[in-house]
Parts: structure tokens; C-alpha cells; sequence
């Protein structure tokens, strides 16, 4: 589902009641636990997480007019999605994160590239994904990012 918001406020005003709790809770948990130099906004019509024009001026090579994308968070037809660049580009975070997965979950991991899918929004591994927010500084992103995927 594709949500018109211009702040965060807005994205999470036009969700289903019972989706607003869920991204409310995985919002407040990404901004306490990201280290510091991220910004939140919206992005690519979901709420985002990600390298400011000030911190990296080149922005994303996609579309340089954007910040470099580092975390989206999204609710969409049957599932909230969490989007996370560090773990389509690092092969180490990504095998971390699918291994300790079954530790915080009943259900079986529903996963992309860089997405990962919570259709059953009363199993969410919310421990992990806090753990998973401190994985990465910014600058670390930069690197892995410049080296790992601008390459491409």
C-alpha cells in the first residue's frame, strides 16, 4: 500500500489501528537504539532512516537529490516491512540476524534482500531488531555502502 505522507506523523495517521501500534513501537525502538548521525523523515513513502545530504552531500546514487537510505520502515498490503540496507550489503550482519532469528520468533523468517516481513504483527522479533539497530554506525555505512554497493 502506498501512503502519501510528508512527516512521519502523518504515514503512521493514515495506517490501520491495529498497524499504528506495531509501527509506533518499531519507530520509537529504531530512533532510541540507531546510532548517532541517522535522521528520520520520509522516504520513498515510508519512514526512513538515513544518511543526511550534511554527513554525506553525494546522497544515494540512484537519485543524489536523496539522502543516503540506511532503514525504511513500511506497512504494506498483508505485512509491515522492515527495509535494512546494512543487511543486503554486509554478508556477516545478514548471517547474524537469520541465525538468531528462530531464537526470537515461532514463526519461520520471511525475507528479501533487504527486506524483512512481519505478516503476523503479535510475533514480532522486537528484541532482535533493537539489536540489530545498534549493528551499524553511520560512518560504517558510508564505507560499506561506497564500497559494497555504489561499486555496482
Amino acid at each position: 500500500m502506498k501512503y502519501e505522507a510528508f512527516t512521519v506523523e502523518e504515514y503512521i495517521s493514515q495506517l490501520p489501528n491495529e498497524r499504528q501500534e506495531v509501527v509506533k513501537k518499531l519507530q520509537t525502538l529504531i530512533r532510541k537504539n540507531l546510532p548517532k548521525g541517522f535522521e528520520e523523515g520520509i522516504n520513498y513513502n515510508m519512514i526512513g532512516y538515513y544518511v543526511p545530504h550534511s554527513k554525506y552531500p553525494n546522497g544515494y546514487h540512484c537519485d543524489p537529490k536523496l539522502p543516503l537510505p540506511f532503514i525504511n520502515l513500511a506497512s504494506q498490503k498483508n505485512s509491515v516491512n522492515l527495509y535494512h540496507s546494512g543487511i543486503y550489503a554486509k554478508k556477516e550482519l545478514h548471517d547474524w540476524f537469520v541465525s538468531e532469528y528462530p531464537k526470537h520468533s515461532k514463526r519461520k523468517i520471511d525475507m528479501g534482500k533487504s527486506c524483512i516481513r512481519f505478516k503476523k504483527l503479535d510475533d514480532i522479533p522486537y528484541e532482535l531488531i533493537t539489536e540489530l539497530c545498534t549493528k551499524m554506525t553511520v560512518d560504517e555505512w558510508i564505507n560499506i555502502y561506497e564500497s559494497v554497493i555504489k561499486k555496482k
